[in-house]
């Protein structure tokens, strides 16, 4: 037996090596050419189908796709397909799944009818020797090497970085990443070796041992954020967290705050950020305990998860990394072994 945590402390720790590697030539060009590809066949809107964290990355990808592309974009529900025998007419979509592993069977099911419906298909996974790989038209290999902990870190933001690097490159309208894009992406390794290096989230870690209940909120780029922050703390440290996009917290779930419930709320320097400003009025109304991620402190939070200002695309890059933090450090905290948490396997195949 190792020392508990150990896995997923390295995992997290590899993420800026795993950003670096994922944007030189060998890894960037088989992006530029899936993204080459997709602009040929001219989608009329975009289809992810994913599960746990690669569901959050699929989120992500949703709002890049309807923000930088202007396309119509949702995430399927494979049940429709695997237990209702559905077989939806998507001729014209680009359908996207997203599995680290690539291994459930559902997500390589409903890739496998939307191909044969007409779909452009595309796989992004961790394993291109995966059954979802196979499956679909296209793929692209997240490279973020082998993930030791069952909690997935570097895999997740590994997705995260390679739906970026191909919305960016549709946008530009060749398949590569224009210039000014990717010398704005070449800092994020440096950026998150800080974004690491910061004691805060570790530090909180024993304020919340004996939390009974947990909130995470987000808005537009930062909720997939919030959801994924969520579920790590479900999955390392069985902490009951709900998560909720900043505005549908105001239309009840606010009633869930108060000081007993510690709210973490991700802040950015954008839009989705400044939209975030009513939410955490009403929290601190409520004398809710809150801790922000982002890069400037808010008026009545009790902290800040700091991490460097970045055009709010990128920020999902570097938000996720100090709660990543606090999940290792509170399950440790609470007793727990965040590399192995129990009832949960590195794949879970689903139907």
């Amino acid at each position: 037996m190792g020392t508990p945590g150990a896995g997923m402390a390295a995992d997290i720790a590899e993420q800026p090596g795993v950003y670096a590697g994922l944007l030189e030539p060998a890894h960037a060009g088989p992006i530029a050419a899936v993204a080459a590809a997709i602009i040929e066949r001219r989608p009329r809107h975009v289809v992810f189908t994913a599960r746990g964290t690669s569901d959050h990355a699929a989120l992500f990808g949703a709002y890049l796709a309807e923000i930088r592309l202007g396309l119509p974009a949702g995430l399927a529900s494979p049940s429709a397909v695997t237990v209702f025998g559905a077989r939806p007419d998507l001729s014209d979509a680009l359908v996207v799944g997203v599995s680290q592993s690539g291994g459930s069977p559902d997500l390589t099911e409903v890739v496998r009818v939307a191909r044969e419906t007409g779909a452009l298909t595309l796989a992004i996974t961790n394993n291109p020797d995966s059954a979802l790989a196979g499956a679909a038209e296209l793929h692209i290999d997240v490279a973020a090497g082998h993930e030791r902990a069952v909690a997935a870190t570097k895999t997740y933001t590994a997705e995260l970085l390679a739906l970026l690097m191909l919305v960016e490159g549709i946008r530009g309208g060749t398949g590569a990443v224009p210039a000014d894009e990717l010398r704005a992406l070449a800092a994020l390794p440096a950026l998150a070796e800080t974004a690491l290096a910061d004691p805060t989230a570790p530090d909180l870690a024993p304020r919340y041992r004996f939390a009974a209940r947990l909130v995470t909120t987000g808005r537009g780029y930062a909720y997939p954020t919030a959801r994924e922050a969520a579920l790590k703390l479900m999955e390392t440290s069985y902490l009951p967290a709900l998560s909720f996009s900043g505005a549908d917290l105001l239309h009840g779930p606010l009633a869930l705050a108060d000081p007993d419930v510690p709210v973490l709320a991700v802040v950015g320097a954008g839009p989705g950020g400044a939209a975030m400003r009513e939410v955490l009025t009403r929290l601190d109304e409520r004398r809710a305990d809150v801790v922000t991620v982002g890069p400037a402190d808010v008026p009545g939070a009790t902290a800040r998860l700091a991490v460097p200002e970045v055009d709010e695309r990128f920020a999902p890059l570097l938000d996720i990394l100090p709660l990543q933090r606090l999940a290792l450090a509170l399950a440790l905290a609470r007793g727990e072994d965040p590399d192995a948490p129990r009832g949960l396997a590195k794949v879970t195949s689903t139907l």
